[in-house]
């Protein structure tokens, strides 16, 4: 599985991390396990989003077997603070 995150660049969610579960023409589907989850993922337009395609293994570990809300949740925690450190 090919993980894939994106930073939402416009919009009233700016700046939020969220996990792309699916690409479809222009669009991408978002969750990020908390307020946009599996079962209801956010399309939005993929020219709104910047695509984060290097990942720490500690990132994508988290939903490497499973992918829940919860696992996703984890591994955006865990990618805000392993950029924190940077």
């Amino acid at each position: 599985m090919n993980v894939e995150f994106a930073k939402s660049m416009s919009g009233h969610d700016r700046n939020q991390i969220y996990l792309i579960i699916r690409k479809e023409d222009n669009f991408v589907y978002l969750v990020n396990g908390s307020t946009r989850r599996l079962d209801k993922a956010k399309k939005k337009n993929i020219r709104h989003v910047q695509v984060i395609k290097r990942l720490p293994s500690e990132v994508t570990d988290w939903i490497k077997d499973q992918l829940t809300d919860v696992t996703i949740k984890k591994a955006i925690q865990t990618y805000r603070i392993i950029k924190q450190e940077d």
